[in-house]
């Protein structure tokens, strides 16, 4: 049976893809990621996801590649991970009290193949005071993140609301993602008694 990769460095990724019973290698993908000019949020996230799965699927011709995007849209614009501190506390405060979206897309490349989905999903801040802002901001967990904030870390507490994939939010819908292996050859659950048997064995 081929491998599976990830073409992705977000432990977040890996970690969710470990929570269904996958097994998988890491290979992030090296592209660009420039938006076009004009190009709608989900076209964007949706051509990245495809990019780096078959960048690496390229690399790796018999492997089953997982390739994701995220980003945070408020107001039709995309905020992506913050440049330095000032940023990170500039995006908190556009998004205290609003809901945004988070389009999180998801490809999987295997052999003369490449299936792709969008999840969107709605999320509404309270309102969020300057002194938790810079608090959250000190803490150095906003940087790495689209939108400049973690659902499944310390920012988990400024959400009120949420309309959609949780696991979206956190960087990869798992729905999606276990439909499209499924699609590829790989129902995610006929794995999970084997791997019980060989740790009895």
């Amino acid at each position: 049976m081929a491998s599976i990769v990830l073409a992705s460095a977000s432990p977040r990724r890996a970690e969710l893809l470990r929570q269904i019973g996958l097994s998988f290698h890491v290979r992030p993908a090296d592209i660009d990621e420039t938006p076009g000019t004009g190009e709608s949020p989900v076209h964007y996230v949706e051509r990245l996801a495809r990019g780096k799965a078959l960048a690496v699927q390229a690399a790796e011709p018999s492997a089953t590649v997982i390739g994701s995007d995220t980003s945070v849209v408020l107001g039709g614009r995309i905020l992506g991970k913050p440049q330095n501190s000032q940023d990170a506390a500039d995006m908190l405060r556009r998004l205290s009290g609003t809901t945004h979206q988070v389009l999180t897309a998801v490809a999987i490349a295997s052999v003369n193949a490449c299936e792709s989905r969008v999840s969107v999903t709605d999320v509404r801040f309270r309102g969020l005071s300057d002194e938790e802002i810079n608090a959250y901001v000190a803490t150095g967990e906003p940087m790495d993140k689209a939108g400049g904030y973690g659902i499944q870390g310390l920012g988990g507490i400024f959400v009120e609301e949420l309309r959609g994939s949780y696991s979206a939010v956190v960087g990869l819908p798992l729905q999606e993602t276990a439909e499209l292996l499924a699609g590829a050859g790989y129902p995610v659950w006929e794995s999970w008694n084997s791997r019980q048997e060989s740790r009895n064995e």
